[in-house]
């Protein structure tokens, strides 16, 4: 019984000093500071939402050229690094299109990001911009997505 007992007392302090051991990523301090990140691995962007806007009479090819400036543009400011996620809202009833986040601290830099697509500047859209606080981690999104990126769209 008396081996039991220590048997029992050995296995429990050996498995609970595996556990108190570290078990968290080590910090990379180069990878944080080539992503501004601050002490919580966090930085400023903006977000973008895009709602319908006031322009309901574009003729269906007027609509597809803008589409199709819209998606040159998104791809531009994406290898510019200043757009770090965008896409598409699945049909709702509060008329919301889609999203940006922008690598950028202002709003006024992401205000003159948001002129460059001609969507927007044709009233197919609506831009409201916010300051947003996230994991700069982020930023390396559009990295991953080309890796797993069949088709383009």
């Amino acid at each position: 019984m008396k081996n039991f007992i220590f048997f029992l007392a050995f296995l429990f302090f050996s498995t609970t000093g595996c556990f108190s051991q570290e078990t968290e990523a080590k910090y990379d301090e180069k990878l944080a500071k080539s992503l501004n990140a601050d002490e919580y691995g966090m930085k400023k962007y903006v977000f973008c939402l895009l709602k319908s806007g006031s322009n309901t009479t574009a003729s269906k090819e007027e609509t597809k050229k803008l589409f199709e400036g819209h998606m040159v543009n998104i791809t531009k400011l994406a290898e510019e690094g200043k757009l770090v996620v965008a896409g598409p809202f699945m049909k709702n009833d509060r008329n919301y299109r889609g999203i940006f986040i922008f690598n950028v601290e202002t709003v006024e830099e992401a205000k003159k990001l948001v002129e460059t697509d001609p969507a927007i500047k044709a009233n197919l859209f609506e831009a409201e911009l916010t300051p947003w606080y996230c994991t700069a981690a982020l930023q390396e999104t559009v990295k991953i997505h080309e890796k797993i990126t069949r088709t383009k769209m």
